[in-house]
């Protein structure tokens, strides 16, 4: 180990804790489970409501103070909360939206759901997010919908893309999955709705926060609020002054096709409970990151995608890797960090290069910079629950790769 990371080391044994006596293997992601967390769970248990219970209106109103936006709708996964978010704008079918090709598979699966052509706008090769230049590239007269992704919890440049978004009459839908705890540049929370219709979260573990499975709706327009909530639980109103007839207090109507997206009690409990350490875990990922960027400066085959901005709560650390320098290929690159415990992921194939799209919505102009990005990609362990041990080995790992 050089001398820099030894110093490196000694310096962040203060702040974080102690290496475990036996090492065990690391993923890049992972959830953080503490004594309260379990509590929480149990509390839910216990009570009468395991499902559509006051747990979950805690929570969303939890979601809401923290964020700032007016309304919040918790669903079962981030998944879901796309679909419900494009299928409440009720655009028609037939019509196109637009997002990031670098990004899961849900952000564009979302508007297929919906009856709507996906267009892929290319990133700017350092940030990874989508570009406006890009996006106002690809737009047609038919495209309504714009949904941005802020990728490793980084925000895309949301007051570029909205302008221009409500330039041509399209809604926006910010796919907040990774930045939940992150910042705009200009200032406000990501999720507050300053820039967007919506903006969905996830919860699934190796998200900053996690309800197991779990995703969340945020907006400021009340009537999408309560098209949302009605679309999650079956499309069934409840409301007597919405109702079109109403023969007692047992009737209810299905005004409209739904789905059956809710989150059980006992999720929105672990969720509640762990968004009150979101802002502690989103500094100790700050320093994970600020650690890994000094131990990696100066290698000349390795490039970071994250900066050290404080304002946001990096979900994903992720390189870019020059293989040709290194005499290794990605794969033989990934087993030999395996073999010394440090798990690593591709985020992501660009989404128009699965089967699925080829076939049924072929791309006719590629990403070029979508394409670079994704053959150097390469993400490394980023979880609150690294010891300095932890990632001391990661930096190990990596160093002597080459």
């Amino acid at each position: 180990m050089s001398r820099s990371s030894r110093i490196w080391c000694r310096a962040w044994s203060v702040t974080m804790p102690k290496a475990r006596s036996r090492q065990q293997p690391l993923s890049y992601g992972r959830q953080t489970i503490g004594a309260d967390d379990v509590a929480a769970v149990v509390r839910a248990l216990k009570s009468p409501f395991l499902t559509q219970g006051p747990e979950v209106e805690a929570f969303e109103r939890a979601l809401c103070a923290y964020t700032g936006a007016k309304y919040g709708v918790v669903v079962s996964n981030g998944t879901a909360a796309l679909h419900l978010a494009v299928a409440a704008l009720g655009i028609k079918e037939g019509r196109s939206g637009v997002t990031s090709p670098i990004t899961f598979l849900a952000s564009a699966n979302a508007m297929v759901y919906a009856g709507l052509q996906p267009l892929f706008a290319d990133i700017d090769p350092l940030t990874v997010n989508m570009s406006p230049k890009a996006l106002a590239a690809v737009m047609r007269q038919d495209t309504k919908l714009v949904i941005p992704v802020h990728f490793a919890g980084r925000p895309a440049p949301m007051k570029e893309i909205a302008r221009l978004a409500r330039s041509r009459k399209c809604y926006v839908i910010e796919d907040a999955a990774h930045a939940i705890g992150s910042c705009y540049p200009d200032g406000g929370r990501v999720g507050s709705g300053k820039y967007s219709d919506m903006t969905i979260f996830s919860f699934h573990p190796v998200k900053t926060i996690t309800t197991g499975e779990g995703g969340a709706i945020m907006t400021n327009d009340a009537v999408l609020y309560e098209r949302l909530k009605r679309l999650r639980a079956h499309g069934v109103m409840r409301d007597p002054a919405q109702l079109e007839q109403n023969p007692g207090p047992w009737y209810y109507e299905m005004q409209e096709l739904g789905f059956n997206y809710r989150l059980t009690d006992m999720q929105a409990a672990l969720g509640t409970s762990q968004l009150k350490k979101i802002d502690r875990w989103l500094a100790r990922r700050a320093r994970i990151v600020a650690a890994y960027n000094r131990a990696f400066r100066g290698l000349p085959w390795l490039t970071s995608v994250c900066g050290d901005d404080k304002a946001v709560g990096y979900h994903l650390y992720v390189v870019r890797i020059r293989f040709d320098q290194i005499g290794l290929d990605r794969a033989a690159l990934m087993a030999r960090l395996a073999k010394d415990g440090i798990g690593s992921q591709v985020h992501y194939i660009p989404v128009y290069q699965h089967p699925f799209y080829r076939k049924n919505f072929p791309v006719g102009a590629p990403c070029p910079a979508a394409e670079e990005y994704y053959e150097q990609c390469l993400s490394l362990p980023l979880f609150p629950g690294m010891s300095a041990g932890d990632v001391a080995r990661v930096i190990k790992a990596v160093r002597k790769l080459c």
